[in-house]
Order: C-alpha cells, then sequence, then structure tokens
C-alpha cells in the first residue's frame, strides 16, 4: 500500500500496489488536467501528454518511465511523469499542473 499526496490540494488518499496515479486522482476527485488538458485529453491511453505530475518525493516508488513518456517528456526534468502510465508502488507526494518548463 501506499499514500499518494496530492500537494497543492492537501489531500491524502490511500492506493494499492501498483494502482495507476490518473485512475486515483480522477477517483478520489484530483483535478490533474489544465483547462486545455480538460478538453484534449485521451482518456488516459498516453496519447495527448496532457495529465502531466511533479513527482516531489517518492519517484522509486512509481514505475519506471515508459516509452510513451520518455517521448512526451523528453524536454521535461526526470521528475515528470504521465499520471495516466505511473502505477504506484510506494508513497508519492505528486504536484498537479506543474509549470512548464
Amino acid at each position: 500500500m501506499g499514500n499518494i499526496k496530492f500537494i497543492k490540494e492537501n489531500k491524502e488518499i490511500i492506493a494499492a500496489d501498483g494502482a495507476n496515479l490518473r485512475f486515483k486522482a480522477i477517483e478520489n476527485g484530483i483535478d490533474i488536467y489544465t483547462f486545455i488538458g480538460k478538453m484534449t485529453n485521451c482518456g488516459g491511453y498516453g496519447q495527448c501528454g496532457t495529465c502531466i505530475v511533479e513527482v516531489v518525493e517518492g519517484l522509486d516508488h512509481l514505475s519506471p518511465r515508459t516509452e510513451v513518456e520518455d517521448r512526451k517528456l523528453k524536454k521535461k526534468p526526470d521528475n515528470y511523469r504521465l499520471a495516466c502510465q505511473a502505477l504506484v508502488n510506494g508513497p508519492v507526494s505528486v504536484n498537479t499542473k506543474p509549470k512548464s518548463s
């Protein structure tokens, strides 16, 4: 089991090992999309790149970056992940909708 702390929302949720970060956020009312992302997201298939989160703590408790993430996030810091591609395997803290770099 791992807790997911959403820093900006000041909310912490419990997730079973292997839980999808995007699904757990949506299931718990956490808004991970910017305005454009709300209209253009792909529904969690890794195609749009709009569910970006910044992992502040616990990066090693997420599944490794996928090939899709490597392509979509190649100009982003290593601690940026697509929530739809990240599986939680321990406690993590994330910032939703990080500022573009």
